[in-house]
């Protein structure tokens, strides 16, 4: 097996695995699945509504990265741009007085960052099989 192959389907794994968590644990909020809810304290559900469909994008992601299709840049930018505009209606949330967790910031902007970080590997896979062709 090529070491292209590999790292393409480590990067997929990588990806599906992190939306299939991400799937988990936003479902079990919006849904109240095994006290999850509770423990997570003052959610904001626009974001954690945002997280769940980009769970969706990750795992077709994935799956296109694996399918060697170059579309997969452009639905983790879109992801990226979901959360970008859910992090900035966090901002107008908070400033509004809405109730937060201060981990939200700090999450979103790891999610945010491993996203972008994703849309250029991505890109980078496309660029490479463009080369090979």
């Amino acid at each position: 097996m090529k070491l292209n192959t590999v790292f393409r389907y480590a990067i997929a794994f990588i990806i599906i695995a992190f939306g299939l968590l991400t799937l988990f644990l936003s479902s079990s909020v919006v849904f109240d699945l095994f006290g999850i809810r509770a423990k997570e304290g003052n959610y904001v559900l626009f974001v954690v509504v945002a997280n769940l469909i980009n769970s969706l994008l990750y795992l077709l992601a994935g799956y296109g990265i694996i399918q060697k299709k170059t579309w997969t840049t452009k639905i983790l930018s879109i992801s990226a741009g979901l959360l970008i505009i859910a992090f900035l209606g966090l901002f107008v949330h908070i400033n509004t007085g809405g109730v937060y967790e201060t981990k939200t910031i700090g999450a979103m902007i790891f999610r945010i960052s491993l996203t972008l970080l994703f849309v250029t590997v991505s890109f980078l896979l496309n660029k490479r099989m463009k080369n090979e062709r």
